[in-house]
């Protein structure tokens, strides 16, 4: 399990290129046949992917990081399978789990097993999980059954439908939120005009990439703003104090998750666009 440590909006200013990276950038999510973790001192969220290709993948605690003798001991986590079908099996019980279905793990549960259906084409399970308080039980909903909210518009190249699994109106948590949002064919750009939200962070994932596919990430202050170029299957970190919006050169989806003071979805600070710098 890799930590990342938080970062001040002052020290990050004189981040160049590579130290930008280094603290926010997750550039390898998905390893086959592993449990792959990055623990964020930002909210303490765990972010992470498994792929069982030859083998299943069980979820496991770091005892030496997490103190836990189990993964949910203490925690909750949110997934969502962003390849081929598989299967979820939490302390006995099988869930079937297709491409784009979210399967919502409640504190407590004592093992999460991963599988795949076929492993030439398996799944691939993005993690998120933060610290929980309530045991909340464990349910899945498939894209069809999560709340699709449309926003943005064609001529502002940001058309895109955002679907809401883990949320106050949908599946139940102590404290995570996580969705998935959709662009419309000829719109590149997500989250912009952009806002920050002091009270929670969020961790971004971007999939469903050509390789040879880039997303411009837009990250910092509003008016200190920098990027990170982001490719298919790669995470960003980001804080409360930071704005979090992109453009890529080819279509492309992502995976928000959410973490912090609260779970409402439209407690954002808007930014106008020429407050931008």
């Amino acid at each position: 399990m890799e930590i990342r440590y938080a970062s001040h909006p002052q020290e990050v200013k004189a981040f160049d290129t590579a130290r930008l990276r280094q603290e926010f950038l997750i550039e390898s999510m998905f390893v086959a046949d592993q449990l792959t973790l990055y623990y964020t001192h930002v909210d303490r969220f765990i972010v992470g992917g498994a792929v069982p290709v030859n083998q299943s993948v069980k979820l496991e605690a770091d005892p030496k990081t997490m103190g836990a003798d189990t993964f949910l001991e203490r925690r909750e986590i949110g997934i969502i399978n962003v390849g081929g079908p598989g299967t979820i099996s939490v302390d006995g019980t099988d869930y079937s789990i297709d491409s784009k279905d979210c399967l919502y793990v409640g504190l407590g549960a004592k093992e999460v097993v991963f599988s795949s259906s076929d492993k030439a084409n398996p799944a691939k399970y993005y993690l998120n999980s933060t610290p929980a308080h309530k045991a909340y039980p464990t349910v899945k909903a498939a894209i069809s059954e999560a709340s699709p909210n449309n926003l943005g518009s064609l001529s502002n190249s940001n058309e895109r439908t955002i679907y809401r699994y883990i949320h106050t109106g949908g599946i139940q948590s102590c404290q995570l939120v996580m969705g998935m949002t959709l662009l419309k064919p000829g719109s590149m750009w997500n989250t912009m005009p952009c806002h920050t939200h002091n009270r929670r962070s969020e961790v971004y994932f971007y999939f469903d990439m050509p390789e040879d596919g880039n997303v411009f990430h837009f990250m910092g202050e509003p008016q200190e703003t920098r990027h990170l170029v982001v490719r298919n299957e790669q995470g960003v970190i980001s804080p409360s104090w930071s704005i979090h919006s992109g453009v890529g050169t080819n279509s492309y989806t992502f995976i928000w998750g959410m973490a912090g003071e609260n779970q409402i979805f439209e407690d954002m600070d808007p930014v106008g666009m020429d407050e931008l710098k």
